[in-house]
């Protein structure tokens, strides 16, 4: 298992934040193996409520999201599903997120933000980056073969100047698409094996992405 100088017997939460439309394999196997590789005691997935970087695209009611996530999660007794952002009015931003779950876990909680290495490489126009540093870590998942030298040089960045942690991971199956999986229901393909069979259910019942 991964040790790091942040390893001090406290509690471990990982955060997954996304918009999850729809969550697949893909988010939860990284999740899980985040889990495992650095000793969390759980994976919290946050669907996003009104996300700022995604406001000129259309994406599914957040309840959706949110049903279809409880849904893919239900079955791991590590990880948890939160309503935080998707009940909140308003854009919703990660820091605002983070400082919430401070306050509810307390300033001694190791919290660790799991995203994909193309959020790390945007971390910088974040809304209120620096302090965002303070209040958690990342983590960040990668797919084998991901070119490194670009994710590298913004790492050491961003810890040289402002102090931020983010540990790397790298997992399989993360080829596996929301938007890809979006197209494909709307063509007619298959989607059957690249996520849970109670998210795909859920998608046809209530007849999301056909339009």
């Amino acid at each position: 298992m991964h040790k790091n100088a942040f390893d001090n017997g406290q509690i471990k939460i990982g955060i997954m934040g996304g918009t999850f439309d729809p969550i697949h394999y893909g988010h939860l196997f990284a999740a899980e193996a985040a889990r495992v590789e650095f000793g969390l005691s759980k994976v919290i997935f946050i669907p996003v409520g009104s996300p700022p970087h995604k406001q000129s695209q259309r994406i599914s009611h957040p309840e959706h999201r949110y049903r279809a996530t409880a849904l893919a999660v239900s079955s791991n007794p590590n990880f948890e599903v939160s309503r935080l952002e998707v009940d909140k009015s308003g854009i919703t931003y990660t820091f605002d997120t983070m400082k919430k779950l401070r306050s509810i876990y307390g300033k001694d909680a190791d919290i660790y933000f799991i995203t994909g290495a193309d959020a790390v490489l945007e971390l910088l126009t974040w809304y209120k980056f620096k302090d965002l540093f303070t209040l958690c870590r990342f983590i960040t998942v990668t797919r084998p073969g991901y070119n490194y030298m670009e994710l590298e040089q913004k790492i050491e960045e961003i810890s040289s100047n402002y102090g931020g942690e983010i540990l790397c991971l790298e997992v399989p199956l993360l080829d596996i698409s929301s938007t890809d999986i979006r197209e494909r229901i709307r063509s007619g393909k298959a989607v059957k094996y690249l996520l849970p069979e109670e998210v795909e259910a859920y998608i046809f019942k209530n007849g999301l992405y056909k339009e």
